[in-house]
């Protein structure tokens, strides 16, 4: 399984040469992040989109009030491929890879994306395939409405949620949302991040902060 991933994210290299690569900084009151996030499908022999979509993550997170020397770097690197027919109008079968702090875990489900100029929706949920089942669902949604020629608003949301199928393991949710303005490649506002860990007594986090983004 990871020899067939390493194979796909070779192939994907010449593709992420023509993506946007939108990469954001924020800095937040407990903690600061730098999250580079994308979707794009392949192009066909025509240069048009074709069915296969590749969506790609890197996130790494440190705590802003401990020094250098003591900050742990919390990292998540996150590949998905998934097959869009037409005839299902935006399902798809997805397969997901993803290496965090704790170790490499692979994913298969489903999922969903709708692309317009000033709206972005895309989910997916999908299981582990390791013995230890965990069920994920996520969800980003994207809202840019114009407000003058040049400059829109940026809204943003996003859930990353986790489900434990194991009766003493705790489950995991994470709320981020953001509210700014678009002009041209670069947004930038305020966000706050929420995170809930637990099952009947939820352990709460959150992190309000500042945000800038700008695409490459």
């Amino acid at each position: 399984m990871k020899k067939i991933w390493v194979v796909i994210l070779f192939i994907t290299m010449g593709q992420l040469a023509k993506a946007q690569i939108p990469t954001e900084i924020f800095v937040g009151e407990k903690r600061a992040t730098i999250d580079v996030m994308f979707f794009k499908y392949f192009n066909n022999t025509n240069e048009k989109n074709s069915r296969w979509l590749f969506f790609h993550r890197n996130r790494a997170s440190v705590d802003v009030k401990t020094s250098l020397s003591q900050q742990a770097v919390l990292f998540g690197f996150t590949e998905a491929i998934s097959y869009n027919p037409t005839s299902l109008k935006g399902l798809a079968p997805v397969a997901v890879l993803s290496v965090l702090n704790g170790g490499l875990t692979s994913k298969a489900g489903v999922q969903y994306v709708s692309i317009h100029p000033q709206f972005t929706l895309f989910t997916w949920a999908v299981a582990s395939l390791q013995q230890n089942t965990v069920l994920d669902y996520f969800l980003l949604m994207r809202y840019t409405p114009p407000i003058s020629a040049k400059t829109k608003a940026f809204l943003q949301l996003e859930s990353v949620n986790a489900f434990a199928t194991q009766t003493a393991a705790p489950h995991s949710f994470t709320l981020r949302t953001r509210l700014g303005l678009k002009h041209h490649h670069f947004q930038w506002g305020v966000g706050l991040d929420q995170v809930f860990i637990g099952r009947n007594d939820f352990q709460k986090t959150t992190n309000p902060g500042i945000f800038v983004r700008y695409e490459f």
